[in-house]
């Protein structure tokens, strides 16, 4: 029988602190397994460090974490070749210091039960007890001539120490476990447990003769050792079965706080919910959360990839770890190494650039809007998609310092910046930006302007029109923001054509044209304007438009937004029929050549009156899409028509 070497009570002043323990320490008892792997962890690294310092003769033997299932017995132990403990050091860091701060937490835990804790390193030992009735170690210091020791406690204040049988330098740590938490001596949940919380640990964690972790932590490798393929492979080891991402970048940094990670943008699909985060948190290697969505910006919630970091505060409530002063200066650094690394790829690959815009454009407005900082890392970055074809030939140039070639008509790719918009287009209309917002919907709209070379942009990202359209006229105050169906600007019409007199009425073709349409519609909330637009082909160009003033327009989009209801079509509106087209100039003829019966409409009236309805109908077919009751109608006015011009025929 061993010889007991003391009998005592753990000194603590908390009542019934095991039970607290079992039931608040942490919302899932399987956290219990990560601690003790921790535990082993820093045995081992405190050992190296010991013989690093001379202490210890001989080599030391290779780095090993074991753990044993015995399910019959129920239970579970976890053993490693590390540093081990003298009975004093059992005393003072079982005894005292794991459970001291066991009754300090949990008083903290009493006073405000909205703090749960993340994670907490250094006083994981007595999680043991939310899956154990009795917890034994078995330790032999590495200091020579020390004596193996064995310490039990069944769950309440009392503990004993006796004699070990250990004879080499380790620790065992062994769980008897509870009834209801026999799970954790199944060998599958086991090495699912080492896969989640411990695969990167820089110890081989063995059970029998598998290795149960299998993976380089990557992040704590030097990025100039490691290679494209290297980061990829990483990427698909996280996220299987995903496309490869659009970039990465690594981080590393001990000051002013401890950080490694590597951050990657994905490929966005439709499905992918971009408001949950899919970030891992790890420290020290071990795994943490897969939830960071308080140490990420909102604006880049899309990343994904792992951060270690030993200055996170784990244990506190996550409203407290938004505050926190550390947590919010790894969140600028993170923008900022994002953002250096899109300036990277902008200056040195502008292709690549622009693949990865189109994914992450709308994210970095975003971020232009919530963070000053990087919205000055950025401002020279955005692009937008444009109409704009240079037909300037390529010619290569030098860029100052180096001697590297660039293709000068880079514009040539279908985006442009904001600068280099206003600077093209300053003879032409200077401060003023043509913007499409729908390129379905404002396609006749859009070929308008490029007809008589005018540049049209593209902003169409849900973000654009209620947010940074206003948040660029903030920044560029002397500009004006035109969508290209708010007015037709006085370069696209032909004001002398609109005037030539018709001998016969004595009034001008865009007086005869609004005429016809006033009367036709019979609606004063539709304003009815005659233009002569400029065109090489005016069959080309629509027939008329429907234009809604700008202003009025925001308003409107702004109070649906507040409101969180559908635009409605705003029942005042401008129409602008296009005397240049074919179309409009037959209507007139035909209208001219009808011959009125008695006090009624003639057929001829009948039959311009719906042409100019089918007109009105097209041009506003094009601005909002028509619900069942319109398009009935739409539908049956089209066939009425229809059916009057082969009558005719």
């Amino acid at each position: 029988m061993a010889t007991v070497l003391e009998q005592g009570n753990i000194t603590i002043h908390t009542e019934n602190i095991f039970p607290i323990i079992k039931k608040s320490l942490y919302t899932d008892h399987e956290i219990f397994l990560r601690e003790l792997i921790s535990n082993s962890v820093d045995a081992i690294a405190k050992l190296k460090m010991v013989s690093y310092a001379g202490e210890i003769d001989g080599e030391l033997p290779a780095p090993h974490i074991e753990i044993t299932l015995d399910q019959e017995k129920k239970t579970l132990s976890v053993s490693d070749n590390g540093i081990g403990m003298t009975t004093e050091e059992i005393k003072k860091y079982i005894n005292q210091v794991a459970f001291s701060s066991a009754e300090e937490f949990v008083q903290k835990y009493q006073k405000d039960p909205e703090q749960q804790i993340i994670g907490h390193f250094g006083l994981g030992f007595y999680s043991s007890f939310m899956v154990a009735k009795q917890v034994e170690i078995e330790t032999l210091s590495h200091r020579a001539g020390s004596t193996p020791i064995h310490w039990s406690c069944d769950g309440s204040p009392a503990f004993e120490l006796t004699e070990g049988s250990r004879t080499t330098p380790g620790t065992t740590v062994t769980l008897t476990l509870m009834d209801e938490e026999a799970e954790y001596v199944e060998a599958a949940r086991i090495k699912q447990l080492v896969k989640t919380y411990c695969d990167f640990m820089p110890v081989p964690i063995m059970m029998g003769e598998e290795r149960l972790n299998q993976e380089r932590a990557l992040w704590k490798e030097s990025p100039q050792n490691l290679t494209d393929e290297d980061y990829l492979e990483f990427y698909r080891y996280l996220h299987p079965f995903q496309e490869e991402p659009l970039l990465w970048v690594h981080l590393k940094t001990d000051y002013p706080f401890v950080l490694d990670g590597i951050l990657y943008f994905p490929a966005i699909k439709p499905d992918m919910d971009i408001n949950k985060g899919q970030m891992k948190l790890f420290c020290n290697q071990v795994f943490v959360s897969d939830s960071c969505d308080e140490i990420i910006p909102d604006f880049l919630r899309p990343l994904r990839g792992v951060l270690d970091s030993t200055d996170i505060p784990l244990n506190v409530s996550r409203s407290a770890l938004t505050s926190d002063r550390t947590v919010r200066r790894i969140a600028d650094y993170i923008s900022k190494k994002i953002g250096d690394r899109l300036k990277q790829i902008y200056q040195e690959d502008r292709a690549k650039f622009i693949k990865c815009w189109e994914d992450v454009g709308t994210f970095i407005k975003f971020g232009s809007l919530k963070d000053d900082k990087f919205k000055e890392q950025m401002k020279d970055l955005i692009i937008y998609k444009t109409t704009h074809q240079d037909d300037t030939p390529k010619v290569e140039v030098q860029t100052e310092g180096d001697d590297a070639w660039q293709d000068a008509a880079a514009s040539n790719d279908g985006y442009t910046t904001l600068a280099d918009y206003l600077d093209r287009n300053k003879e032409k209309h200077e401060n003023r930006i043509f913007y499409c917002t729908d390129a379905g919907s404002q396609a006749p709209y859009v070929e308008l302007y490029k007809s008589q070379g005018m540049e049209v942009l593209y902003m169409d990202s849900f973000i654009d029109t209620n947010y940074f359209i206003p948040f660029l006229e903030r920044e560029y105050n002397d500009v004006k923001f035109s969508r290209v169906d708010s007015e037709l600007d006085q370069t696209l019409l032909n004001k002398e054509e609109s005037e030539i007199v018709d001998p016969k009425t004595n009034k001008t073709r865009s007086e005869l044209v609004q005429e016809l349409f006033k009367n036709a519609l019979n609606d004063d909330k539709i304003t009815i304007r005659a233009e002569s637009i400029k065109s090489d082909n005016p069959q080309g160009t629509p027939p008329a438009m429907v234009i809604l003033p700008e202003e009025l327009r925001r308003i409107q989009e702004m109070t649906a937004l507040m409101q969180q209801k559908g635009i409605e079509f705003p029942n005042m509106h401008t129409l602008v029929v296009n005397t240049a087209h074919p179309m409009v100039q037959n209507l007139v003829n035909i209208a001219q050549g009808g011959i009125i019966e008695g006090s009624g409409e003639s057929p001829t009236t009948v039959l311009v009156n719906q042409l100019c309805q089918h007109i009105y109908d097209l041009a506003l077919i094009s601005q909002k899409p028509f619900d069942a009751e319109n398009m009935k109608a739409f539908v049956e006015r089209s066939n009425a028509l229809l059916t009057k011009v082969t009558e005719k025929l």
